[in-house]
């Protein structure tokens, strides 16, 4: 499993023309893919690490601020490009 994560002050999803997911406040945005081998005990793993990370204002977490954290499934975090240009899952 792998994540990558932005501070953002807000944030939206939004898929044609319709808003389908927003933190309307500071927080963080999660872009995280998935592989074969993930099961429950790596989802837990990278969102306790996700809540707990301390990147925010003072060096908080998102757990003890209380802020919210925007979740967009981003498959392309495991293409390869080893073999051309267009990535292969």
């Amino acid at each position: 499993m792998r994540a990558v994560l932005q501070r953002v002050a807000r944030a939206a999803v939004v898929v044609e023309g319709e808003t389908v997911g927003e933190i309307t406040r500071p927080g963080l945005v999660a872009l995280v893919g998935v592989t074969h081998g993930d099961g429950p005990a790596e989802v837990e793993t990278i969102a306790r690490k996700i809540a707990e990370l301390r990147i925010l204002a003072d060096e908080e977490s998102c757990e003890s601020a209380g802020a919210p954290v925007l979740v967009v499934s981003q498959f392309t975090l495991y293409g390869s490009t080893k073999k051309g240009r267009r990535p292969s899952w």
